[in-house]
């Protein structure tokens, strides 16, 4: 059915559903196409031009979302670089910086990227005992926009202007 973007009533972006829902959303009044897709969707009785962007008639509030704690999202906040020697490299590992027999816990301020030396290097020693230093302390991202919407602003190009960050982040 194709992906349609959701804003809320102040153009926030919301989330992404399919264009059945975003159907049902348009029909039950709940919201309004800002922009159609290519082509048209077809019931036995009717074609739809396909939505692509749909607005809230009404504000809807929700907590912040956050970034899923992964081994991806770990090197991708640290730029797939070693947080103990700076080597930027694909080939790395996960490192606890307070070990897990010691109580640290698997959380995104206790776990960084490290190449494969280094994380041999520091076993399972805390960062002091084993005589190494950290690039950058280790936090928890945020999870902006782009980072909730950019797998597929490339394919959605009038997606582009609902979605700030996209456009300081391609030219930054």
């Amino acid at each position: 059915m194709g992906p349609v973007l959701v804003l809320n009533q102040n153009y926030e972006p919301l989330n992404v559903c399919n264009a059945r829902r975003a159907l049902v959303l348009i029909d039950g009044g709940k919201a309004e196409v800002l922009e159609h897709g290519l082509g048209e969707i077809r019931s036995p009785a009717r074609a739809f031009p396909r939505p692509s962007v749909i607005r809230l008639v009404y504000m809807i509030k929700r907590p912040r979302p956050r970034v899923r704690l992964t081994r991806r999202e770990i090197f991708i906040r640290d730029h797939y670089t070693c947080q103990y020697c700076g080597l930027k490299t694909r080939d790395l590992t996960l490192d606890h910086v307070i070990p897990r027999h010691r109580g640290g816990r698997h959380t995104w301020d206790n776990l960084v990227s490290a190449c494969r030396a280094c994380n041999h290097r520091k076993g399972g020693k805390a960062v002091e005992e084993a005589r190494m230093a950290l690039r950058r302390p280790p936090f928890e991202p945020k999870a902006n926009s782009l980072y909730l919407f950019g797998q597929y602003l490339d394919v959605h190009d009038g997606w582009q202007k609902f979605i700030p960050e996209w456009e300081r982040e391609k030219v930054g």
